[in-house]
């Protein structure tokens, strides 16, 4: 049997077998699902590795610790202790080729409509050789000649395709949560405890982004400075309120039924996220008192021991990390797909049932099961007459992924300072970039509550 599992992970590696782990004991998964899973994790996996070459702590601990390191340096041509091979310059390199790598499917996957071919049989398998393909293309980064102006052109590149990726990143947001509202309202016909469970959610969401806003006066406002971060506090805030009035108005309830405060409670809480990410990102402040100068309006951990700011930007990584695969990963499904094109697609659920977790759920019934023969995790086999979702898109989210990861860790515009533990330091530009997408993100929901009203038949489930 042992033979029959490494046999079929051999097939899934070196063929255009569908993935699949080898225990026989692990859950039943979907085709569409596990090529996924995959390609989320070659990405989790060069995200890990631009991490790693932006922490000072990992190149201080490499250059103790690896034995002749400086004559290795030498030979590898990496220049003075490697300097080529950590920092900003060998994370745009690295985000450089795993953007090149699904680029490259991008355009071979495009206009693929059935599983069946030989296309959709080389992005559903023969992962070995596309990790391989993946190595070689962040290694050829490092070999580009003219790397000063390798490095300028791509930096714009990057900013034009992470800025457009945040916009489809605040799009789904906006979609997440009239979906998230749609279907727990729909279970109150069938369990009036759907109320109660609404009720719940959406007092916690503004517990949440209350207690955000108070955390931000105490911490990031001052009676002698700080000025624009108590506008924009107040602003941001008065608009939160604003579009939360707005949802359960009398004009709107009347084309938008299920349009509720659950969905203000999921905007909120991420504008506030938002405001506090934008403060975080600003440049410090200073005022005088007692003769001395003292730093104000700064997230405490920060003034704190290395330790501490090296939990923030620990916790900083995991959610940006999180926030980019939950964007490239639900954004290719039929559903979210048709909301980014602007087309009609009705939310309602086929079952007409409200679903704790229908954000992770498929836009297709359940295939029919088909156990591995040879042993080892079962197949559902769920694109046997058509496509799932969209190859070519997927691919085009990761590629925009890549971007907004490479412009992110190294602080966007800054990027000849950046490190991952100097995230905090903060820069003008990823404060506006940050505060930008705040009124971008309410604006969008503001646009999402009255087109229903302004297009009606358009909009019609």
């Amino acid at each position: 049997m042992s033979t029959q599992c490494c046999l079929t992970q051999l097939a899934c590696c070196c063929g255009s077998a569908a993935c699949s782990l080898c225990c026989g004991c692990c859950p039943k998964i979907k085709q569409s699902t596990g090529t996924r899973f995959m390609y989320a994790l070659f990405f989790l996996l060069v995200t890990s590795v631009c991490v790693i070459m932006m922490s000072l702590t990992v190149e201080k601990e490499i250059r103790d610790t690896v034995p002749f390191y400086t004559e290795l340096c030498d030979k590898l041509n990496a220049g003075e202790n490697c300097k080529t091979l950590v920092g900003y310059s060998a994370v745009y390199k690295v985000c450089f080729g795993m953007a090149c790598f699904f680029f490259f499917f991008f355009i071979f996957t495009l206009r693929v409509r059935s599983s069946t071919g030989c296309r959709a049989a080389v992005h559903n398998g023969f992962w070995l050789f596309k990790f391989l393909a993946l190595l070689a293309c962040c290694t050829g980064g490092f070999f580009i000649p003219d790397q000063d102006t390798f490095l300028e052109v791509w930096r714009y590149v990057g900013a034009a395709g992470g800025f457009f990726f945040l916009i489809i990143q605040l799009i789904l947001l906006v979609k997440f949560a009239h979906r998230w509202n749609q279907n727990w309202y729909s279970g109150v016909t069938y369990n009036k405890l759907w109320y109660a469970a609404l009720a719940f959610v959406t007092l916690m969401l503004f517990t949440v982004a209350v207690g955000a806003l108070v955390f931000m006066v105490m911490y990031y406002t001052h009676s002698e400075a700080c000025f624009l971060n108590k506008i924009f506090l107040g602003v941001n805030a008065s608009l939160c309120m604003l579009v939360s009035l707005l949802a359960i108005s009398p004009c709107i309830q009347n084309s938008q039924p299920n349009s509720g405060l659950l969905q203000s409670g999921v905007i909120s809480v991420y504008v506030m996220y938002l405001t506090f990410s934008a403060f975080s990102s600003k440049p410090i402040e200073m005022v005088e008192q007692n003769g001395t100068n003292v730093t104000v309006c700064v997230f405490p951990f920060s003034s704190g021991s290395e330790s501490d700011k090296s939990i923030a930007s620990g916790v900083g990584t995991v959610i940006l990390a999180a926030c980019v695969l939950y964007s490239c990963l639900m954004s290719t499904t039929r559903r979210s797909s048709a909301a980014l094109r602007g087309s009609r697609y009705s939310d309602t659920p086929r079952n007409e049932r409200a679903r704790c977790c229908f954000c992770f759920g498929d836009d297709t019934d359940d295939s029919e099961d088909q156990e591995n023969p040879r042993g080892g995790q079962n197949v559902m086999y769920d694109e046997k007459e058509t496509t799932v979702y969209n190859y070519a898109f997927f691919h085009f989210i990761f590629f925009l992924g890549s971007l907004y990861v490479m412009m992110t860790l190294t602080n966007w515009f800054h990027y000849d300072s950046a490190k991952i533990e100097k995230l905090l330091d903060g820069s003008w530009s990823v404060f506006w970039l940050k505060m930008g997408s705040c009124w971008v993100c309410l604006l969008l929901y503001f646009g999402s509550l009255i087109a229903p009203m302004m297009c009606p038949k358009k909009f019609m489930a």
